[in-house]
C-alpha cells in the first residue's frame, strides 16, 4: 500500500500566511501611532501629561519583555540547528517571561490605581496610560497563542517547513511586541 500526503502538505505556502501577520503589525501600529499621537495633542492643548511617576514595575516588565526576545532568539537557532529540545525549552521560556511580563503589568496598574491614577478621570493622560498597556497585554495574549501554536509544532511530527512557519510568525510577532511596548514604555516617560 502507498500512503500519500494530503495535497495540502505538498503545497505549503507561508508567503500569504505571513503576509497576514505583517498586515497585522501594520495596523496595529497605526492603532498605537494614533493613540499616541492623540495623547500628544491632548498634553498640548491642556498643558501637561499624565503628571505621574510611572511604577518601577514597569522597568521590571521591559527587562522581561527583553529577555524573552533573547529566548525566543535563541528558540528560532535551536529549531535552524535542528535541536527539537532546545528550541522547546527556549518556547517554554519564552511564554513564562510573557505570562511575567502580564502579571507585572497588572501589578503596575494597581501601583497606579493606588496612587489616585484611576482609570476613569478628568486627565485623557492618564487613562491613555491604562488604555495602551491593556492594548499591549492583549496582544502579549496573542503573542503567547503563537508560542503556544510554535510550541505544539515542536513536539509534533511535522514537515521542517511548517515548524519553521510556526517559529517565524512567532518571532515576528513577538519581537514587534517587545518593541512596541519599548517605545510606548519610552514616550509614557519622556511625556510625563
Amino acid at each position: 500500500m502507498v500512503h500519500t500526503l494530503p495535497q495540502q502538505d505538498l503545497n505549503f505556502n507561508a508567503k500569504p500566511k505571513k503576509f497576514v501577520v505583517w498586515l497585522f503589525i501594520v495596523s496595529s501600529t497605526i492603532m498605537f501611532g494614533g493613540w499616541t499621537s492623540y495623547y500628544i495633542v491632548f498634553a498640548a492643548s491642556k498643558g501637561k501629561g499624565h503628571g505621574l511617576v510611572l511604577p518601577d514595575v514597569f522597568t521590571y516588565s521591559t527587562a522581561v519583555l527583553l529577555l524573552s526576545s533573547v529566548f525566543l532568539y535563541l528558540s528560532s537557532r535551536a529549531l535552524r540547528n535542528n535541536d527539537k529540545k532546545l528550541q522547546q525549552l527556549f518556547l517554554w521560556l519564552t511564554m513564562g517571561l510573557g505570562l511575567v511580563f502580564g502579571y507585572l503589568q497588572f501589578q503596575g496598574w494597581t501601583s497606579l490605581y493606588n496612587s489616585g491614577a484611576v482609570l476613569i478621570n478628568n486627565n485623557a493622560a492618564i487613562s491613555m496610560i491604562y488604555i495602551v498597556s491593556g492594548f499591549h497585554l492583549i496582544h502579549i495574549f496573542v503573542g503567547i497563542c503563537f508560542i503556544l501554536n510554535a510550541l505544539v509544532g515542536s513536539y509534533k511530527e511535522i514537515p521542517l517547513e511548517k515548524a519553521t512557519y510556526r517559529q517565524d510568525i512567532t518571532s515576528i510577532f513577538w519581537h514587534f511586541i517587545d518593541i512596541l511596548w519599548i517605545y510606548l514604555y519610552v514616550f509614557l516617560l519622556l511625556n510625563s
